[in-house]
């Protein structure tokens, strides 16, 4: 005769007592019961596999066990208990068996707090079974690589995203997305030959920053209120001095008040290929960071351009991040990034940071390309009857 549905649960409750108690048999035996009446429960299935495990049936374990997976594939506890009767047995499938519950538990909006203990168990399991992993790649590939040439920076980057130690982060331009351009967060410096040049000059164009510094009030919130467009939410830094910036360029037009007193500034920038588009750019600044100011993280509005960073006054230990590699500057040293991936800057120390920031094409568009980037958004100003403002 079924049982009703009390009977189940009074026997469901029995089984769990019998195994809290160490009494394998009696709890096989409810379990065996309440599957021998409803097949289709999970949790049934559940409880005999272990109840049979604690009585050294392994086989009839695995295949109960199996069973609760078969009804309940997303079931965290039965993917979890597989993973450590495979690691127990040896078995590097286990790992599998650990992310599949670590991927269930992220679909749940909540968990209840032994579930939660569960999942904490998955993860402290995955990351041994990543470390191992990575431990036999990298002693593998340390007896190839002598034999393969050169190293690659990207090869690398490649690694530490297979074996989970890195993200990747995508381009999301917050405007407009040319398509088909390599996801690159800092670019390898070989691509500019002007790069040196621009460098050579920063002892004159530190001396031009430090000129305008001193005893005037050049610098302005780099995020300003504008009356004219709705006052989005910029945490912390609107209309702060926090980030703040002197513009010789904006927009793609000239502040002859700040340019014209940095002339060493513009003769290195001569060299370089700074975007020109009308309404947009160039907009060449120097940006500043006051102690303890942080930029959060954020994206740039256009991916056809890179930005460049020339430290000029760099206290040690103020950092820059670009998707999942964080760098810090030095001055003196540029470095080219795209915007478009989510970046963020830290100044930890109790004095100021300043860069000199400027734009440049992406080295991947033909002259023709670059030409028609710039009349699109030549004609969308024209449209809209003003100057816009797609930041830097």
């Amino acid at each position: 005769m079924p049982l009703t549905p009390n009977e189940m649960r009074a026997l469901t409750s029995r089984g769990v007592a019998h195994l809290q108690a160490g009494q394998a048999a009696a709890a096989r035996d409810a379990f065996a019961r309440l599957v021998a009446d409803d097949g289709e429960s999970a949790d049934a299935h559940l409880g005999l596999a272990h109840a049979q495990k604690l009585l050294g049936q392994a086989e009839l374990a695995m295949a109960a066990l199996d069973a609760a997976l078969a009804l309940q594939p997303r079931h965290i506890g039965a993917l979890v208990l597989k993973g450590d009767w495979l690691d127990a047995a040896g078995q590097t499938t286990a790992a599998s068996y650990y992310q599949a519950a670590l991927n269930c538990a992220s679909r749940l909006d909540a968990m209840p707090r032994e579930w939660e203990l569960v999942a904490a168990h998955a993860q402290t399991m995955c990351t041994r079974y990543a470390e191992r992993f990575e431990l036999i790649l990298r002693n593998h590939l340390a007896g190839l690589l002598p034999h393969l040439g050169e190293s690659s920076a990207r090869f690398a980057q490649s690694l530490d995203l297979l074996i989970g130690r890195r993200e990747m982060y995508p381009s999301a331009p917050r405007l407009y997305l040319f398509p088909e351009l390599p996801t690159v967060q800092f670019f390898d410096r070989e691509q500019f030959a002007w790069l040196a040049q621009l460098e050579a000059a920063t002892g004159a164009i530190r001396a031009e920053l430090l000129a305008l510094m001193n005893g005037s009030e050049v610098f302005r919130p780099y995020l300003e209120s504008d009356p004219s467009r709705p006052a989005l939410n910029k945490p912390g830094l609107l209309d702060s001095l926090d980030w703040s910036a002197c513009f010789l360029w904006k927009n793609g037009l000239r502040h002859a008040a700040v340019a014209d007193r940095c002339p060493a500034t513009e003769a290195a920038l001569a060299q370089v290929p700074v975007v020109h588009v009308p309404g947009r750019s160039p907009s060449v600044l120097f940006s500043l960071m006051r102690p303890g100011a942080h930029i959060p993280p954020h994206h740039g509005f256009v991916n056809t351009r890179l930005i460049g960073h020339l430290p000029l006054v760099v206290p040690p230990g103020c950092r820059f991040r670009v998707g999942n590699e964080t760098r810090e500057w030095v001055e003196g040293k540029a470095w080219l990034f795209d915007d478009t991936i989510e970046h963020e800057a830290w100044n930890p120390t109790e004095q100021t940071r300043v860069v000199l920031l400027f734009e440049v094409w992406r080295p991947e568009l033909s002259a023709s390309e670059r030409a028609y980037v710039s009349a699109l958004f030549e004609s969308i100003e024209q449209q809209r009857g003003g100057v816009g403002d797609w930041g830097i």
